[in-house]
């Protein structure tokens, strides 16, 4: 497996890891029930890392639809996997920064992991075959 692959799953699993930290308060009775109004309610820190859930998951496709199609360019692999990595390091910045409650550097970090996608699709204008 390359490295964009591990990538894509650190991607596809960081929701997950989100979703645990927002409800890490409760009693799985409290929120099983009613997930989304429990959300609804939740405040601070994990309020945060609820909206970094939901924005993570928009996210995901993002890098997959970027990888796939360097892939199917045959884009060089260095490339795709610096990518790659450069986007899951933006992403997991961007929610650290979510939950800490920096909106400014959450932005650039945002920013920072689209620009990996969009290098993806140079990549594979560029290099591919």
């Amino acid at each position: 497996m390359t490295i964009a692959s591990w990538c894509l799953l650190v991607t596809v699993l960081l929701p997950y890891f989100l979703s645990v930290a927002a409800r890490s308060a409760a009693a799985r009775r409290d929120y099983v029930a009613d997930p989304r109004a429990y959300s609804e309610a939740l405040t601070g820190w994990r309020r945060r890392a609820h909206l970094a859930h939901l924005n993570a998951f928009e996210a995901t496709p993002a890098l997959l639809a970027g990888v796939v199609a360097a892939r199917f360019a045959q884009a060089p692999q260095a490339w795709i996997d610096g990518l790659a990595l450069g986007f899951v390091a933006c992403r997991l910045l961007h929610a650290a920064l979510y939950v800490a409650d920096r909106p400014m550097l959450r932005s650039h970090a945002w920013r920072g992991g689209m620009l990996c996608v969009v290098g993806l699709f140079v990549v594979a204008a560029t290099h591919g075959r």
